[in-house]
């Protein structure tokens, strides 16, 4: 791993990931040793794998990508025993991962890097803006909000409180002001105090509600006539309580707005967690973080071996190349 991989605050976070997500016996693998025992590895065990995965929101799709690869190897005669049959299971899920590690990175020439924040209402994205603000101050960049959700009664409060926790400026206007003008006011002012990123909210919208869309890509062109490069990020928030309707969510959002990364959150409020895997096989969009509960701590760089070996309770292991 990399060094930022091994250092304290990251070690910290995959451990608190290890105990929050999927709490109590790992949903695919609990039992597993039990129906092995003097048995082969066979189609009706592979068969029963296959219905947990796609139970657990793991979708068909990429269900039938690691299982396809599992019988591959039991055709081989690669897998004799259960702890080889986990093992397998674990570098398939982690080859489907692999490609979506990828970290946020702040292009230093964009000044302001300009963060565009999307979601449906209760993803989590206000707590999301005030835990990725304060990993970019101990980044020891400057920071800049801006209040774009201006329909949503207390949201600019909200973000104010994330605002003076975090001790940056916030730019917002009125409740019910076009939030294109508020976004552009506030790429203004982050241009004139030399702000390294500017993160701007947005009201949450159903990804179903095309003039609430038409109005995010009116953002996105206002941006523009400033800076042709902004928003340099469009980071959608997806709650992952919410199975296949995140997956839903993702696309057309990417359809809508071109999204250049995801976050997903409330982990720890689910048994599963599985969807991460169904968005990665579908989407291959990259995902910069993860949410494991409401503490800043509990927010993380998503890695996809430490990720796996969460849901399968197990050591983390290296996918194969």
């Amino acid at each position: 791993m990399t060094n930022e991989a091994e250092s304290p605050n990251v070690r910290g976070f995959f451990k608190r990931l290890r105990a929050k997500l999927n709490q109590g016996p790992a949903w695919l693998t609990t039992d597993i040793a039990e129906l092995l025992p003097g048995r082969k590895i066979d189609a009706e065990i592979l068969d029963e794998l296959e219905t947990r995965l796609i139970t657990a929101d793991v979708g068909v799709e990429a269900s039938a990508r690691i299982l396809d690869e599992l019988r591959r190897r039991v055709a081989r005669k690669e897998l004799n025993d259960v702890d080889a049959l986990l093992n397998a299971l674990q570098e398939s899920m982690s080859q489907i991962l692999k490609p979506v590690e990828q970290a946020l990175v702040i292009d230093p020439k964009a000044k302001p890097f300009v963060i565009l924040v999307v979601g449906i209402n209760g993803a989590g994205k206000t707590t999301t803006i005030g835990k990725l603000s304060a990993r970019l101050l101990a980044e020891g960049r400057s920071v800049m909000l801006a209040a774009g959700d201006t329909f949503r009664a207390a949201a600019r409060e909200q973000l104010q409180v994330w605002a003076e926790r975090n001790n940056v400026p916030l730019v917002a206007q009125q409740s019910g002001a076009e939030p294109a003008a508020v976004i552009f006011d506030a790429l203004k002012a982050a241009r004139a105090r030399d702000i390294d990123v500017l993160i701007a909210d947005t009201a949450g919208r159903l990804h179903t509600q095309t003039h609430l869309m038409d109005e995010l890509k009116k953002v996105k062109r206002v941006l523009a006539r400033l800076d042709a490069t902004a928003p340099h990020e469009v980071l959608l928030v997806l709650d992952g309580t919410i199975g296949q309707n995140a997956v839903a969510q993702a696309e057309e959002f990417n359809k809508g707005l071109g999204v250049t990364g995801l976050v997903i959150t409330k982990l720890d409020g689910t048994a599963k967690g599985g969807v991460v895997l169904a968005i990665a096989q579908r989407l291959k969009i990259p995902i910069r973080f993860i949410g494991v509960g409401e503490q800043s701590e509990d927010f993380g760089v998503f890695n996809a071996s430490e990720f796996v070996s969460a849901l399968l309770k197990s050591e983390p292991r290296d996918a194969a190349a």
